[in-house]
């Protein structure tokens, strides 16, 4: 799949088929994600990969937009070290292995933002470390309508030079 048309197609899911995600395909979720850019190359973000049904049903309630990483074959918890920039650099590399995964036919959604502390505990991961959100990852359980996106028009949102210019 070309990179535009993952953008274009890509919709949340959050119900998944009991099918497991290949190894080879969850390598290159986390990989894309590893390959990110970042500011400085600070590279601060940390994946932790998730595969254990009990340890998937205990997420679950950790982060309260989520109920339905319990049915997810695998999540990656997104941590950050602090910097200036680490939400950024973080949440560029969420979208790659979103985008990367949807390529593959797997689907996805950002899960949590923010107060995730109570995670750490369940999965060793040191207090310096900001949980910044939980990705279930999974074949899609139903088949859902690639690119139909609700979307404000282009002309409203983007600008040429000028705010009250229109884009297109």
């Amino acid at each position: 799949m070309e990179v535009f048309d993952a953008v274009r197609t890509a919709l949340a899911v959050r119900q998944f088929q009991d099918k497991p995600v290949p190894e080879p395909i969850v390598h290159q979720i986390v990989e894309a994600g590893h390959l990110t850019a970042s500011s400085m190359n600070g590279q601060p973000w940390h994946f932790i990969v998730v595969e254990n049904k009990e340890t998937l049903s205990q997420l679950a309630p950790l982060a309260r937009t989520g109920p339905y990483i319990a049915q997810a074959p695998l999540a990656i918890v997104v941590g950050m070290e602090y910097s200036p920039f680490a939400i950024s650099d973080a949440s560029r590399a969420i979208q790659s292995m979103i985008l990367t995964a949807w390529a593959q036919g797997i689907g996805s959604n950002w899960v949590g933002f923010d107060n995730l502390k109570q995670i750490n505990p369940l999965l060793g991961i040191p207090d310096e470390i900001e949980i910044l959100a939980v990705l279930p990852f999974g074949y899609p359980a139903q088949a859902i309508g690639k690119g139909r996106k609700k979307r404000k028009p282009l002309h409203e949102v983007a600008h040429r030079e000028r705010w009250d210019q229109p884009f297109a």
